[in-house]
């Protein structure tokens, strides 16, 4: 099949690359490299530089053709959402706005779209949560995923294109940037107690999300080329794990023996979040297999291996 995977220079996205490429599959990426690194590109993938929305990936998508769009490239900071809720939008709703334009356009067959289960649901009141479960957004970034959703939705009736939505808990794993602080946590804390330098957590520590290995996520991918015809689907353990102990993980993996700073928790970010797959189960055929330690420590291999190579910032 042809496939274009946007964002695909990115974390997730260049793992969900690399696994259609070792399936056969024809795959372009699309990726305009403000925040993606030009090496996690497969290779074997033709690589498209450009806003998704750009008249020139537009064109491109048009002499593509492709039969499947995956797509991840988002706008993902949720403090920077809080701070410029307008640029937030423009990339998560009117960039999808223009990818599901030009999808439509070329005959695109079906649209995977990546939202956020770690955010669209806000503060429920029940854990785990359902696909049943209402959104209730607490950062502008939240919204903006729900909002592209809703456009997948409304695309598929006007033209037909059949789509899967898959809502993301917190994803970790190898090429996850170790320099940032949004949506990074375990790259972060692994190369900050590698170096014996001392994280901080935001807010007490117990805050709890849901933590799925990169390469369970890309499984989720794979399965979504052919299942979950109009269908939207958590993935996710179903357990909260909190950050307190997410760092007490960290800690004996990479022996760091010092302590573990505090600060102010930040605007926009929720309490409490797990995310229940039972339908991506039965629908998709997916479940988690990676267990929390086994994908740590795999991690911190990569970050490590990453500093001994001067890769940086």
């Amino acid at each position: 099949m042809r496939i274009l995977v946007t964002g695909a220079a990115g974390f997730i996205a260049s793992h969900v690359a690399d696994r259609f490429l070792s399936l056969g599959h024809d795959v372009a990426v699309v990726d305009n490299l403000s925040t993606g690194r030009r090496e996690n590109v497969a290779s074997g993938a033709r690589l498209v530089e450009g806003d998704i929305a750009s008249p020139e990936v537009a064109a491109f998508i048009g002499d593509f053709k492709p039969e499947i769009v995956d797509h991840h490239a988002a706008h993902a900071d949720v403090r920077q959402s809080v701070a410029d809720p307008l640029h937030d939008a423009q990339t998560n709703v009117l960039g999808t706005i223009g990818l599901l334009q030009a999808s439509a356009a070329a005959g695109v067959r079906k649209f995977i779209f990546v939202s956020s289960g770690g955010a669209i649901y806000g503060d429920p009141t029940t854990v785990p949560c359902t696909e049943d479960t209402i959104p209730q957004p607490v950062s502008p970034y939240a919204a903006s995923k729900e909002a592209g959703e809703v456009y997948v939705k409304t695309f598929s009736r006007i033209y037909g294109m059949d789509y899967t939505i898959l809502r993301y808990p917190n994803v970790y794993g190898p090429r996850q940037h170790p320099y940032t602080e949004e949506g990074q946590v375990v790259s972060l804390f692994a190369r900050l107690m590698l170096e014996h330098k001392q994280p901080t957590i935001f807010g007490d520590g117990e805050q709890e999300r849901d933590f799925v290995y990169v390469g369970d996520i890309v499984e989720a991918n794979a399965l979504a080329l052919e299942h979950g015809s109009g269908g939207t689907f958590n993935i996710g353990w179903g357990v909260g794990v909190t950050v307190n102990d997410l760092a007490r993980r960290l800690k004996a993996i990479t022996g760091y023996e010092g302590e573990i700073g505090y600060a102010p928790a930040r605007p926009g970010e929720v309490l409490r979040i797990a995310l229940d797959a039972t339908r991506a189960r039965l629908d998709l055929g997916w479940q988690p297999r990676t267990p929390l330690d086994q994908g740590l420590r795999n991690v911190v291999e990569w970050v490590a291996e990453e500093r001994a190579n001067g890769s940086g910032q």
